[in-house]
């Protein structure tokens, strides 16, 4: 079990990377505020060394998450491009259209489905389900829909599911997000799609997004992943093969940081439990 490599700030180690693939929430605002010390770091590393590209598991296409970044206060040097798994999610809904689908989430992710030509039904109805969360993330559970699903299930209905995000920070609050209903789905016996965080496809076309800033092919030993999930930002970047910095008093910060000191035994061993791996660990994102 090899411990992450504790570091007091990114400018540690930022001559090592020329591209950084850097989550949002959690990282950067806790979507309430945003981290001024983090928004710092990011500005700083684009300025010096390289591309930031924002790669979050928000089901909204990119524009509606630059948009709540300038309402959040995040300045634009902060990066040079934003990814989103809405971004991503939105090939496969393409390819399922007219659908009918039912749409399990809450209406401002509406901007989802713009221009795709998909049809909704009601659950017995629809063809396959499109889930970007709960429809009511502040008070409702995965097992609110345990019996909606039972059905779905027994229909072989599959998921399409936008955030494969299980829980986010809200303030001081953890609120269930999409990956937390398709978790209960696939355990009912159902069949689902993601798109986001960890799975492939938003890391190409993160990838693609960073080259274009660059003008030139990536060096995959150069490409920094920065994030706070483990079984979405961790488990993703170790599938790529990239280097990761795990911010460790985001949603696991209780478990591994201590009087704003990360304990290294402690995290290796929480990542090792998932069979993943750090290189790098820091409490919270700073030069």
């Amino acid at each position: 079990m090899t411990e992450p490599a504790v570091i007091a700030g990114l400018a540690e180690l930022a001559s090592r990377y020329e591209v950084l693939l850097c989550d949002i929430w959690g990282v950067i605002h806790n979507g309430r505020e945003h981290f001024p010390h983090a928004c710092a770091a990011l500005a700083r590393f684009r300025s010096q060394h390289g591309p930031v590209v924002l790669i979050s598991n928000s089901p909204r296409p990119h524009e509606g998450v630059i948009a709540q970044l300038d309402g959040l206060g995040v300045p634009r040097q902060a990066w040079s491009a934003v990814v989103t798994s809405g971004d991503a999610t939105r090939a496969l809904l393409a390819e399922r259209a007219p659908g009918p689908a039912w749409w399990l989430g809450p209406p401002h992710d509406a901007p989802l489905y713009e221009g795709l030509g998909l049809d909704f039904a009601p659950l017995g109805q629809a063809s396959f389900i499109s889930c970007t969360g709960p429809f009511d993330d502040d008070v409702e559970t995965p097992e609110d829909y345990r019996d909606r699903f039972a059905g779905a299930v027994a229909r072989g209905l599959e998921m399409v599911c936008a955030n494969p995000d299980i829980v986010v920070q809200r303030g001081t609050k953890l609120v269930y997000c999409g990956g937390a209903l398709a978790q209960l789905y696939e355990a009912m016996g159902g069949r689902v799609q993601m798109a986001g965080k960890p799975h492939p496809a938003i890391y190409r076309l993160s990838r693609e997004a960073a080259a274009r800033e660059l003008g030139r092919p990536l060096d995959p030993a150069r490409v920094l992943c920065i994030g706070d999930g483990l079984a979405t930002d961790v488990r993703g970047a170790n599938a790529q093969g990239l280097d990761v910095l795990f911010v460790a008093a985001g949603i696991h910060g209780g478990e591994v940081v201590k009087g704003g000191v990360v304990d290294p035994a402690r995290a290796a061993h929480m990542l090792a439990e998932e069979g993943l791996a750090a290189r790098w660990a820091i409490a919270s994102l700073v030069w």
